[in-house]
């Protein structure tokens, strides 16, 4: 941890991450039918894993991302790709055609799923592992 920085910017940090994290789910589920979307969303998720990089230190961020920032590009990449080829493999539609499927869940009643939310949570995590790898990069450089 720094010690060099502000006891107040770490105090806000701490009450700021958790919001700014669950403002960034929300964009994020808001997005495919309204503005937002994954990678506005992903933009305010790394903006909170940038003021903890700031307030405190790239270990103690890395252990609030709880996986390789390199990972999460990966994951997203491969969720994106997969959400593009669902249509293409089960229906013989061009890449990336939506597909939606409704399921019945007890208690909630119907629920829809679609491909274009996968593909923007596939963002999310790009768009959070590039900034990341970015910012803590950058951290390890001025060591």
């Amino acid at each position: 941890m720094r010690t060099d920085t502000s006891i107040i910017l770490q105090t806000a940090t701490r009450m700021l991450v958790p919001l700014l994290l669950l403002f960034s789910i929300f964009l994020l589920l808001r997005g495919h039918n309204e503005p937002g979307g994954g990678f506005i969303a992903g933009l305010v998720a790394s903006c909170a894993f940038g003021l903890h990089l700031f307030a405190f230190d790239a270990r103690s961020t890395r252990v609030l991302l709880k996986v390789e920032s390199q990972h999460l590009m990966g994951v997203g990449l491969c969720m994106a790709l997969v959400s593009g080829m669902v249509g293409v493999l089960l229906k013989g539609q061009p890449f990336l055609t939506s597909q939606w499927a409704t399921f019945y869940v007890p208690g909630i009643g119907e629920l829809s799923v679609s491909t274009p939310l996968l593909f923007d949570i596939g963002v999310y995590l790009v768009v959070i592992g590039v900034v990341s790898t970015i910012l803590l990069s950058l951290d390890k450089s001025e060591d």
